[in-house]
C-alpha cells in the first residue's frame, strides 16, 4: 500500500478512516477544499511566512466554499467534530497558519457564540459566523496569565445599568485586527466569576498591536488588546457564560479542534519530506532508496496514522455525546508531541535544506513548536489526564 494514494480524500490514509466517517456529500466539499488549497493557497505561502503577513486571497478562496454549512451536507454533520476535524486537518497540512486562522472562526468564535450564548444568541449569531458575515476572535489569555487563567484572569467586567465596563488586556488573540467582534472574557468585579462579552474591534477604549518577532505561525496575526473603560450593552453579554466552569466547557469542545491540527501538520511535513526524498539524488541515486531514509519515512507515517485514529475515535466519541476533558487533553498532548517529532523527522531528512522555506517542512517544523505550546499546554493538559487517572488533583 502506497503512503500517498492520489484516491484517497486526505492523501495519508492507510486505514481508511476517511471513508469510512464521513458521508459521500460530506467528502465532495472537502475535495472541493482540497483543490482550492493546493491550486490556490499552499502556493502562497512560503512568501506569507517570509514576509510574516496573511494573505486577503486565503479568505478570500476559503469563504465561499461555505465550509461551515456546505451544500449537499447535513445540518448535524456539518456542525460534527468529525467533519470539522477533516477540515481542519486538510487545512493544516496545508499550512497551520491557515488552519488557525479559519478555525479561529469556525472552532473558537463560533464555539463561544454556539455554547456560550443563549439559545436566542446562537440561532441570530451563528448563520452569520457561518458565512463570516459576522466575523470574531477568542479573546482569553492576558499579558500575564496563560495556563494560569481561570484563578488569574484579571480582566474586568463592571456593571453599569443596561450596560457593562470592561478594563485590562488580552494577549495572542489570532485575527484580532480584522475581526469584527472580539469575545472578551471578563471577571465580574462584584461576584468574581467570568463572563464573555461580545466587543465590537473599534469601540471606543479599545486598541490592538499587532504582535512581532514569532518564530512560528508567522502569517498568523496575532494582537495585543487593551481595553479601557469599554461598554458593552447587556445584550452582548453571552449569556450562557456566567462561571469558569462555563468556560471550560467551551474549551473542551475546542481542544479537540487543536488535536486535528496537529494530526494535519504531520501529514503535511510527511508528504513535503516524502516530494522533496523522491527528487533528491545523493552518491548518484535518490536518497528515497536508502534505508535509513525510509525508516524515518515509517516512523513518521506511524505518528500520522497513530495520531489520526486517535483524533477520529475522539470525534466520533464527542458526536455521541461523550465529552471529556481528558479524552481531549489527552489527544491534544499526544499528536501535539508527535507534531513536534514528525517535523523534526523530516526535517533531518532534508539535511541543510530542511531550514529552507521553499521546501515546506521548515514551515511545519517551526509551527510543531506553537501546536505543542497553544490550547493547552502539554503539562496542562497531562495533569487534566493525570487527574482522570489517580483521581488526584495536581494542580496548585
Amino acid at each position: 500500500m502506497p503512503a500517498i494514494d492520489s484516491t484517497s480524500l486526505i492523501g495519508i490514509d492507510p486505514f481508511g478512516f476517511a471513508e469510512t466517517h464521513l458521508s459521500e456529500a460530506a467528502m465532495k466539499a472537502l475535495r472541493a477544499l482540497t483543490v482550492t488549497l493546493e491550486r490556490d493557497i499552499r502556493p502562497l505561502m512560503t512568501d506569507a511566512w517570509e514576509t510574516a503577513t496573511m494573505p486577503d486571497a486565503v479568505l478570500e478562496a476559503l469563504v465561499p466554499l461555505q465550509l461551515m454549512s456546505p451544500e449537499g451536507v447535513s445540518e448535524v454533520e456539518a456542525a460534527s467534530s468529525m467533519f470539522s476535524g477533516f477540515r481542519n486537518y486538510l487545512l493544516a497540512r496545508t499550512d497551520v497558519s491557515v488552519a488557525t486562522l479559519y478555525n479561529g472562526q469556525s472552532g473558537l468564535f463560533r464555539t463561544a457564540v454556539r455554547l456560550g450564548g443563549s439559545s436566542e444568541q446562537a440561532a441570530r449569531l451563528d448563520p452569520l459566523v457561518r458565512d463570516f458575515s459576522l466575523s470574531g476572535v477568542f479573546a482569553l489569555t492576558e499579558p500575564e496569565h496563560g495556563s494560569d487563567i481561570a484563578r488569574g484572569l484579571a480582566t474586568t467586567a463592571r456593571r453599569d445599568g443596561d450596560q457593562w465596563v470592561i478594563d485590562g488586556a488580552k494577549h495572542w488573540i489570532g485575527g484580532a485586527a480584522s475581526a469584527d467582534v472580539l469575545a472578551v472574557f471578563a471577571r465580574d468585579v462584584d461576584d468574581a466569576n467570568v463572563k464573555a462579552f461580545l466587543v465590537p474591534r473599534d469601540a471606543s477604549g479599545v486598541s490592538l498591536t499587532t504582535m512581532t518577532g514569532k518564530i512560528s505561525l508567522r502569517p498568523m496575526q496575532n494582537a495585543s488588546i487593551t481595553l479601557d473603560g469599554v461598554r458593552v450593552h447587556e445584550n452582548d453579554r453571552l449569556q450562557g457564560v456566567d462561571s469558569w466552569r462555563d468556560v471550560t466547557r467551551l474549551l473542551r469542545a475546542m481542544r479537540s479542534d487543536v488535536a486535528w491540527i496537529a494530526t494535519g501538520l504531520q501529514a503535511g511535513a510527511l508528504e513535503a519530506t516524502l516530494r522533496y526524498v523522491r527528487q533528491r539524488e545523493q552518491f548518484g541515486r535518490p536518497i528515497a532508496g536508502f534505508q535509513l531514509v525510509q525508516e524515518k519515512l515509517a516512523r513518521m507515517l506511524g505518528n500520522v496514522t497513530a495520531s489520526l485514529g486517535m483524533v477520529v475515535q475522539l470525534s466520533a466519541r464527542q458526536d455521541a455525546g461523550d465529552i471529556r476533558d481528558e479524552n481531549s487533553s489527552l489527544a491534544k498532548m499526544h499528536t501535539a508531541r508527535m507534531a513536534r517529532e514528525t517535523a523534526a523527522l523530516g526535517r533531518e531528512l532534508l539535511g541543510g535544506n530542511g531550514i529552507l522555506l521553499d521546501n515546506d517542512v521548515a514551515r511545519f517544523f517551526a509551527d510543531a513548536e506553537a501546536v505543542y505550546s497553544y490550547e493547552g499546554t502539554h503539562e496542562v493538559n497531562s495533569l487534566i489526564v493525570g487527574r482522570a487517572l489517580t483521581g488526584t488533583s495536581a494542580f496548585v
